[in-house]
């Protein structure tokens, strides 16, 4: 149960919100980090460093995947060059 655990394996401790329990679980915590009202900077800043021991300990990468894939096959997205019709 959640109830369960101990403050340790939550992103933010305090709030108990984003439980680090398993591989799932950290990547919804950094999916969802964003969206995590009521909390201090200093509590932010302490939630992201729990989440990046998290990540590495079950070894998840956290490097966004969409910008590394672009560069590294040199395929970015080009404005377009088409002219829009006029209504």
């Amino acid at each position: 149960m959640q109830s369960d655990l101990p403050n340790s394996v939550y992103a933010f401790p305090k709030k108990r919100k984003e439980p680090l329990t398993d591989a799932r679980h950290v990547r919804n915590a950094v999916a969802r980090f964003d969206q995590v009202t009521d909390v201090s900077d200093e509590e932010r800043s302490q939630a992201l460093a729990n989440i990046k021991k998290a990540a590495a300990y079950y070894e998840i990468d956290l490097a966004p995947k969409g910008a590394a894939t672009r560069k590294r096959t040199g395929v970015a997205r080009k404005k377009s060059t088409r002219k829009r019709k006029a209504r």
